[in-house]
């Protein structure tokens, strides 16, 4: 039996969308409003889903409040009212889009999540209601 469980949370951050290998007009061609010199916010939604089979002792995939303090100390301590392109560690020298920040939150948490009985299996990141990334480690 595979039973997949789900957290989600909430955060807010700022970020510039900006090549450095580019000048500005190039940035501004590509990013547009994203490249602002003076950064942009978001209000992030982070749900990550885990697969696995239920512990017999408990019923529990993994204890959901488990889940909570590993995402609150790997991820929500470091991003939450940052500045995902100065203060953030695991994003320092990438490009801060959605998709390189919700690959670069699956492996802050996988080895912390993995175990003979359970998978991360979905980072999804929501940048605004109609705009997310979903990332399965492939």
């Amino acid at each position: 039996m595979k039973i997949y469980i789900t957290r989600k949370v909430h955060f807010n951050a700022a970020h510039k969308l900006w090549n450095p290998n580019w000048d500005e007009t190039k940035n501004q061609e590509v990013f547009g409003p994203c490249s602002n010199v003076n950064w942009h916010g978001h209000n992030y939604v982070l749900e990550v889903t885990i697969v696995g089979t239920p512990n017999p002792d408990t019923g529990y995939v993994m204890d959901l409040k488990e889940l909570k303090e590993l995402l609150d100390i790997k991820i929500l301590s470091k991003v939450d009212h940052k500045n995902l392109n100065l203060d953030v560690d695991f994003m320092q020298g990438k490009l801060t889009s959605s998709e390189n920040f919700a690959f670069e939150i699956w492996h802050q948490i996988v080895r912390e999540i993995n175990s003979d009985t359970r998978k991360l299996y979905a980072v999804k990141l929501f940048e605004t209601e109609r705009n997310f990334v979903e990332y399965r480690g492939e």
